[in-house]
């Protein structure tokens, strides 16, 4: 009897140190593929990090409601963004795609993903090298304003730029 308790015990051990060993893996949030194949998170949240002083020169743009066109507001400040890229031709830049809360997880990764290739495009026509820009959706996932009234998600529809390197 002592033995068929003793082996129970330990197999339930065992389980019970696998099931939590497997769910803290599992654990980790989801972020959208970087259009260079990114998709760790931790690398990603590295490269946040990892910023230069300089990124202050590159200025955020916002976007409408549900919508992923550039806004005539934001064409000037992409031009002077533009202008820095080329004078500081050894940068390279991440554009991260951001929505408000609003919609649901996968929406909001897709259209994030649309802001940030839309920016990229963009870029790419004033004379930015593709080859030094890449994207990445963060959709809600990191709000600029954590309020929930249109003031904070009109912040928080937005597209960031961050110096890599």
């Amino acid at each position: 009897m002592f033995r068929l308790n003793e082996r129970l015990f330990l197999s339930l051990s065992f389980v019970l140190v696998f099931v939590v060993a497997f769910g803290l893996g599992a654990c980790s949030k989801k972020v959208s593929k970087g259009s260079d194949g990114t998709s760790e998170r931790m690398e990603q949240e590295g490269q946040r990090d990892a910023g230069y002083a300089d990124e202050e020169a590159l200025q955020d743009i916002f976007f409408d409601f549900d919508r992923s066109d550039i806004r005539d507001d934001a064409r000037a400040v992409l031009q002077q963004n533009a202008e820095w890229m080329k004078s500081n031709s050894s940068t390279r830049v991440q554009i991260e795609g951001h929505c408000d809360e609003r919609g649901t997880e996968g929406y909001n990764l897709s259209l994030g993903e649309r802001r940030a290739n839309a920016v990229k495009n963009y870029l790419i026509s004033l004379g930015v090298g593709a080859e030094r820009l890449y994207t990445i959706s963060y959709g809600e996932e990191l709000p600029l304003d954590p309020g929930h009234t249109e003031e904070a998600w009109g912040k928080n529809r937005r597209a960031h730029f961050l110096v890599t390197r």
